[in-house]
């Protein structure tokens, strides 16, 4: 099943490629069913899958290069499960609200079906090898949008500043995967193994002090880790809407799920030196940007510094080293993921209908977008950590796991999240929605048919179901963060092994009962 979610878009995306281009209907028929197939297959594996179960669920493993220990393996625990199925959603919302794409329609949807493989290929990996590839195969074609089918004079400039900024980071970051698979003494790449091999002999302290901060800018850096996350906002305002949404709301979180998969549980010693660090620059992310959302008239704009200001939470979680702290973060992860997909989604739509996305244009649109007005306001609301809405339960345990070790950096991230957030994202409703109607906005009009707004409601049902019900996902998260969180704090061993195996450590009774089925 899990190969099939993988495959299905990459196969589209070699179909498209032998159709001719001018069958415009049958190329974005194709994107559809694939997106849409791969969704049916994650919403199946989320439900199926077993919490606390040992081993991957959903396995799949292909030998490649023996002699450097290289193979297709996939597999599936807690930390990915959710990042998979709210993947596989943004990717058929994102397909359906292409429809704004009128030229070069076949190479477009190649390049959205090439990201959309890639993204899916990534959470699944769990082969260093692989795992890097597939962002590779899915970040290249990100760039190509941007600079081809983006918005305003500046898209070529945005295009260029996130290929700097991103092959920086994808460097760093490849540099410390090549440092920590020679010094592992260069026999697999192969994460289970890995795992099982540093547990029972741990790499040098200052081996790991040397490739864990490769590690956490390098995917930091993908992140759009304050203070190198400039790239973001600028290039969510220049992106075509489903280039916005695929980026911001999942392939963004290739670098935090980098973290909790690799750095943390196989370089202990490194995490507990640098993730102090990374607790103060979430700051940045939270404050600064909060500060800079604010002072924007450009709604994509807002969206993308409110984008980072979201990942300085993910960040702070990670930091904390705590059970709860991890499992919040992972939570976030899943609810940004829909709430960037929606809001960049709407955007676009306000753009397509009124040429513009400067707020002080707009004004009174909701009397003519009742529709599109209000999933815009629920958003908005849930970027504000709303009760209700998935941010919240993701935004408080990560407070709650952080107090122990950063009660400082607690009270000004949540000071950051309750003001500054409301401030932004208030105005922003008051400037596009309310008021009066300008006499040029007369002929705007809502979605018309329920095919418009099925990725919308999709996206906004999936915030309040994990809102209400967080423990639809927390129950999944909970035993693999316990393993994680184990393993870097140096307590136990590395999770999941595979079926059947038993952990070389024992995990530690304050974490005995959440890694129980």
């Amino acid at each position: 099943m899990l190969s099939f979610i993988i495959l299905c878009p990459l196969l589209a995306a070699l179909l498209v490629a032998f159709i001719p281009r001018h069958y415009r209907f049958l190329v974005r028929l194709v994107a559809l069913l694939a997106t849409a197939l791969s969704l049916a297959a994650a919403v199946g594996l989320f439900l199926r899958f077993v919490p606390g179960a040992p081993g991957w669920q959903f396995e799949a493993s292909v030998p490649w290069v023996d002699a450097l220990g290289i193979g297709y393996h996939v597999g599936v625990d807690g930390l990915n499960v959710g990042l998979i199925l709210m993947a596989a959603l943004v990717a058929f919302a994102a397909a359906c609200v292409s429809r704004e794409i009128t030229q070069r329609q076949k190479e477009y949807y190649l390049l959205l079906l090439l990201l959309t493989g890639g993204i899916l290929g990534a959470f699944a990996s769990v082969d260093l090898f692989f795992f890097y590839f597939f962002h590779e195969l899915a970040l290249v074609p990100t760039f190509i949008m941007i600079g081809v089918w983006g918005r305003g004079e500046e898209r070529h400039y945005a295009a260029f500043k996130m290929t700097l900024y991103l092959s920086l980071g994808a460097l760093l970051a490849l540099l410390g995967l090549i440092a920590l698979y020679v010094q592992a003494g260069g026999r697999t790449f192969d994460l289970t193994s890995l795992g099982r091999q540093l547990n029972a002999q741990p790499l040098p302290t200052a081996v790991q002090n040397t490739i864990f901060p490769l590690l956490m800018f390098g995917f930091g850096i993908l992140v759009s880790l304050w203070p190198f996350h400039t790239w973001a906002p600028v290039g969510y305002r220049a992106a075509p809407t489903a280039t916005a949404m695929l980026h911001a709301g999942v392939l963004k979180k290739f670098g935090l799920y980098g973290l909790l998969r690799i750095a943390l549980p196989l370089l202990p010693v490194g995490a507990q030196s640098w993730l102090h660090v990374l607790a103060f620059l979430c700051l940045g992310n939270i404050l600064y940007c909060g500060l800079v959302a604010i002072r924007q008239r450009d709604l994509n704009l807002l969206l993308g510094n409110s984008s980072v200001a979201h990942m300085g939470f993910v960040f702070l979680g990670i930091a904390s080293l705590s059970l709860i702290g991890v499992t919040g973060a992972v939570v976030v992860m899943v609810a940004h993921g829909l709430l960037a997909a929606l809001t960049f989604g709407l955007s676009g739509y306000l753009y397509h209908q009124t040429g513009t996305l400067n707020m002080d244009q707009m004004g009174g649109l909701l009397r003519r977008l009742p529709f599109v007005g209000t999933v815009l306001i629920m958003g908005l609301f849930a970027g504000c950590g709303l009760p209700g809405f998935a941010n919240f339960p993701g935004e408080a345990l990560v407070l709650f796991g952080a107090w122990r070790d950063y009660p400082v950096v607690v009270v000004l991230a949540a000071w950051g999240a309750m003001l500054l957030a409301a401030v932004y994202m208030l105005r922003a409703i008051r400037r596009i929605l309310h008021g009066p109607l300008a006499e040029k906005w007369a002929n705007v009009t809502d979605t018309t048919n329920l095919w418009q707004k099925l990725p919308y409601a999709l996206l906004l049902a999936g915030l309040l179901l994990f809102g209400c019900f967080p423990r639809l996902l927390t129950d999944k998260i909970r035993p693999s963060a316990a393993h994680v969180v184990a393993r870097a704090s140096g307590e136990g061993a590395l999770g999941p092994l595979r079926r059947g195996a038993q952990p070389p450590l024992a995990i530690p009774p304050r974490l005995a009962h959440v890694a129980q089925p």
